[in-house]
């Protein structure tokens, strides 16, 4: 039976753009650009870490903790460089405010393979379409520098919300502002809890990005599984 489908709501980060190279690649590249040398390995560890921890200590990019997502992101990438043995301030300010706008363009950003055509097909098969993303308020500008932005009514981050996938409340807002009841929207992101479970649970019809390879989660039917984004339209209209 065809899913009595109106609205969909897509995960962007690993579902529809992907970092074009390793954060630490990135960092070294900026670096580089002031005559500082660090291996981008060393820079990928020390994110992993100081990201993890500035997480649990300010989530959600600080939101209510009277930081802004920028001195967030900033404070990040200037403890990365601390941890991989760079110590100047001046020149980590300028690196980090650098860093900072170099993530908001396609500079950094690739549309996934597939996400582009899909998308218009959905279109034109008239969905209409949101956006449900663990962000900060940089998307907009992402999605519209890598030409997306104009398939979705609305882009709800994270930061702009004050939840985070997989809190419900993020979804619900994605709902009200589609004007749809769940059992006629579903969710479209490659994280089991974030996007597929959490979707599930507020009775949306739930679509798991999963490359070839990738752990199976046993609760997720096949019928549900994308082994790639161009399978959508067929799982939908089975």
């Amino acid at each position: 039976a065809m899913l009595r489908l109106r609205f969909l709501t897509w995960d962007v980060k690993d579902t529809l753009l992907r970092l074009r190279q390793p954060v630490g690649e990135s960092y070294a590249a900026e670096a580089r650009a002031h005559g500082v040398r660090v291996q981008p390995e060393a820079l990928s560890r020390s994110f992993r870490e100081v990201y993890r921890a500035q997480s649990q200590r300010f989530p959600n990019y600080g939101q209510g903790r009277g930081l802004s997502s920028q001195q967030w992101w900033v404070d990040v990438v200037k403890q990365t460089f601390r941890l991989s043995g760079v110590h100047e301030d001046g020149v980590l300010t300028l690196m980090a405010e650098n860093l900072y706008q170099d993530f908001c363009s396609a500079h950094n950003w690739e549309v996934l393979p597939g996400a582009s055509e899909t998308l218009s097909r959905c279109c034109q098969r008239g969905f209409r379409m949101g956006v449900i993303s663990n962000f900060d308020n940089r998307l907009e500008k992402v999605l519209s520098q890598c030409n997306l932005r104009h398939h979705f009514e609305f882009v709800l981050t994270s930061e702009d919300t004050g939840f985070t996938k997989p809190d419900r409340r993020i979804f619900e807002k994605a709902l009200h502002l589609g004007g749809v009841p769940p059992e006629q929207a579903a969710h479209v992101g490659d994280d089991y809890t974030r996007d597929y479970r959490a979707a599930r649970d507020v009775g949306m019809h739930a679509f798991l990005l999963r490359a070839a390879g990738q752990d199976k989660d046993p609760e997720v039917p096949p019928e549900h599984v994308l082994p790639s984004l161009s399978h959508l339209l067929t799982r939908i209209e089975r």
